[in-house]
């Protein structure tokens, strides 16, 4: 496994670019990089079986061919982490020497505990506030589980490719594995340019696929976020990251990610939620719409899927359907459909778009919601309580406001909301 902080980069980079220079791009390159990357997370980077220099396959076929993997699926994507990890341990242990098994249930391990610490939120990765945004702390035994993983499944990559260096199968899985911990060193440990290092090494593992075996349409994925993200920085930062040998093009990106989400694989749904993610980033907001509707009806326990309508639908100015939206995903919860996840920061959406709109007392009501679940989130509960207390202060109500104020700090009193509650506290919230 590769450590975190892996020096090799930086030092290669450093001789390259002189300096300042390095310091610089080192800054744009991990932005640009991770966020390609760090837009897989949202939708899991999953594996699929190779597509092959044949016809594109009619029906899905995963890899390891097991009769648990389509339900493990569709488990991880309707967020139901706990059963998808428990099928996803049990074709491990029917199929111990194969990386690709390994790798699913990496993959299900690790996005459980990024949900858990609220690192899976899509406007997060449309645009580049992922880099300075942390959540809650990852439990030390998901991380130990995880780094095993990540060495069992390079452990089983090296010793194929050991056998036969041209082995696509196993140069794929070798990028789906670094991928993976690209997203894990970024989001749990922070550690930014072994991230980005892992990033780079994934992409060039899923190039040198396509180059052996053109028609392995799942390896267009890692590679199509890479060239849509990197196509997308300014043409100074490009010319920059061309000299470590960085490039990409948005159009060849979407194009990639469109093949990827019409094959059919294990990767199109992985496709689909990256397009949708870099659509609303070019503002095709009806274009992504289209996609998650058609998602939704696929995966109708995905709280994020459901979330992200309202959000598209705010971008397309219909304000009235997003707000319909935020309602029924707050019922529906209420009512159970959601269980283990976080539906409340739906009321949460919903306070943020009345606030817009200036109805501040719906905007209130609608954040006071949140506090009506039985354990809600913290950070969503704080962000709920905040927004809450604005808004009685703009309605001159300055008990009302201070008790939320107070309700803020009390939550956790170290963190970016509980110094702007303090602030609050001294002079009543008067714009917006």
């Amino acid at each position: 496994m590769i450590p975190p902080e892996s020096g090799k980069l930086s030092s290669q980079v450093g001789v390259s670019l002189q300096g300042t220079l390095y310091d610089w791009l080192g800054k744009r390159a991990i932005r640009g990089v991770l966020a390609a990357s760090l837009a897989l997370a949202v939708c899991g980077a999953t594996q699929a079986a190779r597509s092959g220099d044949t016809e594109p396959q009619k029906a899905t076929i995963y890899r390891p061919a097991d009769p648990l993997s389509a339900s493990a699926f569709d488990h991880f994507y309707n967020m139901d982490y706990d059963r998808s990890v428990q099928e996803f341990q049990k074709i491990l242990d029917r199929h111990p020497s194969d990386p690709f098994a390994v790798n699913h249930l990496l993959t299900a391990v690790m996005f459980r505990e990024l949900y858990r610490m609220g690192a899976l939120n899509t406007g997060d990765y449309a645009n580049d506030s992922f880099i300075g945004t942390a959540h809650h702390p990852a439990d030390p035994k998901s991380k130990t589980q995880i780094k095993e993983l990540v060495d069992r499944a390079e452990k089983l990559e090296e010793e194929q490719l050991k056998a036969d260096p041209k082995n696509v199968d196993a140069i794929y899985a070798r990028g789906n594995t670094r991928a993976q911990f690209s997203t894990y060193t970024a989001l749990v440990e922070r550690a930014w340019f072994s991230a980005l290092h892992n990033a780079v090494g994934a992409r060039h593992d899923h190039e040198k696929v396509l180059e052996l075996s053109p028609q392995y349409t799942d390896a267009k994925l890692v590679v199509g976020a890479h060239n849509y993200v990197m196509g997308s920085l300014p043409w100074g930062v490009k010319v920059a990251v061309s000299m470590v040998g960085l490039s990409g093009s948005k159009e060849k990106g979407i194009e990639y990610l469109y093949e990827v989400a019409r094959a059919n694989t294990e990767n199109s749904v992985d496709a689909k939620i990256a397009l949708l993610l870099f659509l609303r980033r070019e503002h095709r907001y009806s274009e992504a719409l289209g996609l998650l509707r058609g998602m939704i009806q696929q995966y109708p326990q995905n709280v994020l899927m459901a979330l992200e309508e309202g959000t598209l639908l705010r971008s397309l100015g219909q304000y009235q359907d997003a707000a319909a939206v935020y309602r029924k995903i707050w019922d529906a919860g209420r009512a159970g459909k959601y269980p283990g996840l976080h539906y409340e920061v739906a009321a949460e959406y919903l306070g943020d778009l009345l606030r817009s709109q200036k109805d501040y007392a719906a905007a209130a009501a609608a954040y006071d919601m949140v506090a009506q679940v039985q354990q809600p989130d913290s950070e969503i509960l704080q962000k709920a309580n905040l927004g809450a207390g604005e808004m009685y202060d703009l309605q001159q109500k300055r008990d009302l406001a201070t008790r939320k104020y107070q309700a803020v700090i009390a939550t956790n009193s170290n963190s970016p909301p509980a110094d702007i509650a303090r602030k609050r506290l001294k002079e009543p919230y008067r714009a917006d």
